[in-house]
């Protein structure tokens, strides 16, 4: 059996995430694949023993989108590939192969998304989400079987569709996440250094607005206030300005709040931290938080975990079946709530070492290999 992996839309986040990590274990399984990546990422990816690597530059999403209608049913021929594996949220319209999609993108289904748009005056972009929803929906339809990241998002696709959705979870490997020994850059090095003797907390994203900087940002002043005698630095692995950032979103109004919370010096701008350097990050930070209030799977909370730090997060359907008992949680557009889980895990050492206890664990349930494995198995299912 030979699979074709249809990786275009892999530019940024958990898609490069996934891309980075399948490859080894395809290549490590016996099956042939064939994999459709932009040119950026064919760079990085190397060479593989019967995996096979083309990239392609198409700008734009709709152009992306016409050029995968148009011409992966020829590239799937050329290949004599067995069944198409599409991990862009998007499946390709008659498909001469049996199709796996793979659903990835919780703001189609998100009306706490579309009302941030909303609040926002962003109303092209909450055109363009409308519009890409309808392809995703009805992309469902055109693939055998849709795969979801987690039994959560499995099920909101279910009652967004009334298809039938296969949750497999997203991996974790230890040995390559933390199996590069370089130091971080000098700049990012010495603002950890700078921050001893601080409350280090951290999160891991490019500036999204779905990920809900403003409810972290909002919480800084309440937990600086209870730690009057001890610093606190939240570092970030972006930069609040829009160029510095993929994707349209616009990052100067949270710019704009740092200043009028009067937390420019609480907020350390890292910028872009590469994969294989974070977990320095992490070993260097006392806990991690995320306010998301859409995610699918929340790849930075397992390599929190596994990392040992406490995890502080919005309370999601998703985040509670990632980390279970191994975190604290909070409503997710509360920054008071945030502060009191903050809070509680900083004063009090039992509590910190307990839930990095569980989280050691937690992260172990989660397998890049066993998610090749499972679907390889689904493929050779549908064929």
């Amino acid at each position: 059996m030979q699979i074709f992996v249809n990786a275009f839309a892999a530019r940024a986040g958990s898609g490069l995430t996934y891309v980075r990590n399948v490859v080894p274990h395809f290549a490590a399984s016996g099956i042939r694949a064939v994999f459709l990546v932009s040119p950026e990422l064919r760079q990085e990816l190397g060479a593989w023993r019967d995996v096979s690597i083309l990239a392609h530059e198409i700008g734009g999403a709709g152009r992306r989108f016409r050029y995968e209608q148009s011409m992966i049913p020829k590239l799937i021929r050329e290949n004599r590939a067995d069944v198409l594996l599409s991990t862009g949220n998007f499946s390709v319209y008659r498909s001469p192969v049996p199709q796996i999609l793979l659903s990835g993108n919780s703001l189609y289904t998100s009306r706490d998304f579309f009302d941030d748009l909303r609040r926002r005056r962003e109303f092209g972009a909450w055109i363009d989400t409308r519009i890409r929803a309808i392809l995703a929906r009805r992309s469902m339809n055109w693939a055998d079987v849709t795969v979801a990241p987690s039994e959560a998002f499995a099920e909101e696709l279910r009652r967004w569709t009334d298809k039938k959705v296969v949750s497999l979870h997203h991996g974790f490997d230890r040995d390559v996440f933390f199996g590069n020994h370089s130091p971080l850059p000098g700049p990012v090095s010495d603002k950890l250094t700078s921050a001893q003797g601080a409350i280090r907390m951290l999160f891991v994203s490019h500036y999204t607005y779905f990920r809900n900087f403003e409810t972290i940002f909002r919480a800084l002043p309440i937990i600086k206030q209870a730690f009057r005698d001890r610093p606190i630095r939240l570092f970030l692995t972006c930069q609040l300005r829009s160029a510095a950032n993929p994707g349209a979103y616009r990052a100067e109004a949270a710019a704009a709040l740092v200043r009028r919370l009067g937390i420019d010096e609480e907020v350390v701008e890292l910028g872009t931290i590469p994969y294989d350097l974070l977990h320095h990050l992490y070993a260097a930070c006392d806990l991690y938080v995320s306010a998301a209030y859409a995610e699918t799977f929340a790849h930075p909370l397992v390599e929190a975990m596994a990392s040992g730090l406490p995890v502080v997060a919005s309370d999601l359907p998703v985040h509670r079946e990632v980390c279970r008992d191994a975190a604290l949680y909070f409503p997710r557009f509360s920054p008071e709530d945030l502060a009191k889980a903050v809070l509680e895990v900083i004063n009090s050492s039992e509590q910190s070492r307990s839930m990095s206890a569980r989280g050691l664990e937690q992260s172990g349930r989660f397998s890049w290999s066993r998610h090749v494995q499972q679907l390889i198995a689904l493929a050779e299912s549908i064929l």
